[in-house]
């Protein structure tokens, strides 16, 4: 079947003459179910125009809602002049940008980008490093009013966009100020968004890959045209924003794709006359603009990132040798020397910044575990510069006297170390090691001491190459040592041992040689007098040309380093909480305090609107459940249209609070109720929907352009969702909780005024919220 054939088809989908249910709906604007079909009444209303409805007040609401929202985001958001919370870190990473040094940090870099980009235009030159929460914003000259101004901006768009949302969807104008007030009075929201944060732009843009999909599905019975290409293009778009400004933005991808899988697999279905070309043209164009166009996007703001980050910073460490070689101003490129032997060097161990230190106290005999040491010299990780972490590098093999050359230590090269002070060579055995019983002990033997010679000699392996011409050199180079006999690899961890160890670090051998924390780097480099060209080596190291590097190696390391250290944050924290929490608002998060007036910013939800959401959810999967069921014993309670409004619009904003909310169960890394918001735009519009469903027994139709071979004469009847006054009237009281809670809480979201102690216990609406000045 060619295209045409197809669209015609489709067009006979929508024509006026198919089977229209009791609610006025025609089935070809319904999922396809030949089990409903004898069971709908039909209908026979005269056909209208199938323009989706609008209403004269859209425009003035949409306004009214996006100044509301900027009112409450941009009241007094000069107040507090002091670093809030997370601007400890987005804000210093602005400064980075602006400053051009680069930074590590585990999001995506167009939100941080945007933040950059508002400090840059209001003049700010990075000079402050947003060092600790309570820092002075004025005594330091930071234009923070207008920075904190473009998140404010960014979050107050996402009001309006609700209402835009329900609109399309095919909710009455009441229903869509209802979902929009959810959110417009919800303190969690305004708290958020009124602070050098990321959640604003990502909660944007997830809303607007929701809006494009809606628009583009709307239009499927105009397969291929200009507006259709438009809105899949600009879903895809979204889409990378979203996951540009956090990774949590593959949850929409997760969204999107399912509704696109289910669109998919409706289309192959043969009752609807599509061939296999056809089907293919649209599984094509759907993975051209859903994965690889935003993909290209999303790597599009890395170009950028690293185009910025030119310098060396911060975030160097967390980089390989060769990444770290690109920056300006890094110590590889001025301070990098190649190792000889017998030159006298300190390791430092990559992840913990720990030096390999030994001292002459020696293990104890016996753990508290009972477990029996070797009473070895103790080898620790000691993280000051101390003269017991030097070593001298030992050949194993005979080295020329004159030959520079040969006396390189290079890639694969059997070692041992001799410490300094102590006159011992680094060693391990089969004893286990104090804190682990699986890892391997590390001590030292006399250097006089022939008879453990074998258990001295170690391999060292440079990380980023197999090449074994390749020369250690200091600072630049990373590599492991692994011993000759029993292949572990010296390792340390940021356990301290006990007070016979002076609290140190253990250091241990890792059974794991390839386990990527083995790492270590030469530190500090004194060459040995004996070297050929010891007096050149003494002298300043001439500059160096900055490393090339292929932009898809740089992007590929820092992606896998993002997903490293995200899955690495599992420390405890006051205020993180689990996922199962946060619907329910049983904690907050305490943003800032000040003694004096006892102010303070509690980051807290709107208890009627988050615990109105949730409620909303368990309605609608009650609902579903309860008509899933009747249907099976051949009841059907709910008139076919309804239901497939129900099932497809307010289900698809369910499954967009899924994706959102339900992952986090799954992660160990901290977590906060922040992590939430999103899932909690995504109620707000489920909320709506459900509320549509409970107190109107109309939907609005059509709401789907129809095809082009469709005649005037055969559009669809037109009906309009009316929500009785009963219903509205119970909106406005659910509105007035809302506005009222949102109003008794404003302290908190906004840390003015300062409350006394009994207005502090006044606003702890429930006992588990952790409010400052409580007592």
């Amino acid at each position: 079947m060619d295209a045409s054939r197809a669209q015609k088809v489709r067009s006979r989908r929508n024509d006026a003459g198919a089977k229209v249910t009791a609610a006025g709906v025609s089935q070809s604007d319904l999922s396809y179910d030949d089990d409903n079909d004898k069971h709908r009444t039909r209908s026979h209303l005269s056909a209208v125009s199938p323009q989706v409805h609008s209403h004269p007040a859209d425009l003035p609401i949409t306004l009214a809602l996006f100044v509301l929202a900027a009112a409450l985001r941009f009241y007094k958001i000069s107040f507090p002049d002091q670093v809030v919370f997370d601007e400890v870190h987005f804000g210093k990473f602005a400064a980075y940008y602006l400053r051009r040094e680069y930074y590590f940090d585990v999001h995506p870099p167009l939100a941080k980008l945007i933040n950059a980009a508002a400090g840059y235009l209001a003049g700010f030159d990075g000079h402050f490093e947003f060092d600790q929460i309570g820092d002075k914003y004025l005594e330091n000259n930071v234009p923070y009013v207008r920075m904190r101004a473009v998140p404010a901006i960014i979050g107050s768009l996402q009001v309006p966009l609700i209402y835009a949302i329900m609109r399309q969807s095919g909710y009455a104008p009441v229903i869509g100020v209802f979902s929009a007030a959810l959110l417009l009075f919800d303190n969690a929201h305004v708290a958020q968004d009124r602070l050098i944060l990321l959640d604003a732009s990502l909660i944007l843009f997830m809303m607007l890959s929701l809006y494009s999909y809606i628009r583009f599905y709307k239009l499927r019975y105009n397969e291929f045209t200009a507006k259709w290409w438009f809105w899949l293009v600009a879903t895809g778009v979204n889409l990378a924003l979203t996951m540009s400004c956090k990774m949590v933005g593959l949850f929409t991808f997760m969204t999107i794709g399912s509704a696109v899988a289910w669109d998919l697999w409706k289309l192959l279905d043969i009752r609807r006359g599509i061939e296999m070309d056809h089907v293919a043209r649209h599984f094509f164009a759907r993975f051209f603009a859903l994965i690889i166009l935003p993909f290209g996007v999303y790597l599009f703001w890395f170009w950028v990132h690293f185009a910025i980050l030119i310098k060396s910073g911060p975030g160097d460490a967390f980089m390989s040798s060769q990444f770290q070689q690109t920056l300006q101003g890094n110590d590889m490129l001025s301070s990098a020397r190649d190792i000889q032997y017998f030159d006298k060097i300190t390791l430092v161990h990559k992840n913990t910044k720990a030096f390999l230190h030994s001292h002459t106290e020696r293990y104890p005999l016996k753990y508290d575990d009972g477990r029996i040491s070797s009473q070895g010299q103790q080898v620790t990780g000691y993280p000051h510069n101390d003269t017991n972490n030097v070593w001298q590098i030992i050949p194993t093999k005979s080295i020329p006297e004159d030959d520079v050359d040969g006396r390189l230590v290079q890639n694969k090269d059997t070692v041992r170390l001799l410490h300094i002070n102590t006159d011992t060579f680094l060693l391990t055995h089969d004893v286990a090691s104090p804190l682990m019983a699986t890892n391997e002990e590390f001590t030292t033997t006399p250097a006089n001491d022939t008879s453990r010679y074998d258990d001295t000699l170690f391999e060292l392996f440079l990380d980023d190459t197999d090449n074994p011409k390749r020369v250690l050199q200091s600072k630049a180079s990373w590599f492991r040592l692994v011993h000759k006999n029993t292949r572990v690899c010296l390792w340390t961890h940021t356990e301290a041992l006990p007070d016979w160890a002076f609290n140190q670090q253990e250091v241990n051998g890792n059974k794991n040689a390839m386990d990527k924390t083995c790492l270590w780097y030469v530190n500090d480099l004194t060459p040995s007098p004996d070297s050929p060209d010891y007096e050149e080596r003494l002298e300043p190291l001439p500059p160096r040309e900055l490393v090339k590097m292929n932009f898809f190696k740089k992007w590929l390391e820092l992606q896998l380093q993002m997903l490293n250290q995200n899955a690495g944050l599992t420390q405890s924290h006051p205020y993180a909480t689990g996922p199962i929490n946060w619907p329910f608002l049983l904690q907050g998060i305490s943003f800032w305090t000040l003694d004096k007036g006892q102010h303070q910013i509690y980051m807290i939800g709107n208890l009627v609107s988050w615990w109105g959401t949730i409620l909303s959810i368990s309605i609608f999967v009650g609902v579903v459940g309860a008509d899933l069921l009747a249907r099976r014993r051949g009841i059907y309670p709910i008139p076919s249209a309804v239901r497939n409004r129900l099932h497809n619009s307010t289900g698809f904003f369910v499954v967009a609070w899924a994706c959102h909310y339900l992952p986090f169960f799954l992660m160990s890394r901290q977590l906060f109720i922040h992590h939430y918001l999103p899932a909690h735009v995504c109620a707000c519009l489920a909320a709506g929907g459900v509320l549509n469903f409970v107190t109107s027994e109309t939907i609005q139709f059509p709401i789907s352009q129809p095809g082009p071979l469709l005649s005037v004469k055969d559009y669809r009847p037109r009906m309009d969702n009316i929500v009785p006054r009963p219903a509205r009237a119970a909106m406005g009281v659910i509105m007035a909780a809302l506005i009222l809670t949102f109003w008794w809480l404003t302290p908190l979201t906004y840390g003015t005024p300062g409350l006394t102690t009994a207005e502090v216990h006044a606003r702890r609406l429930l006992p588990s919220w952790t409010l400052h000045f409580a007592k």
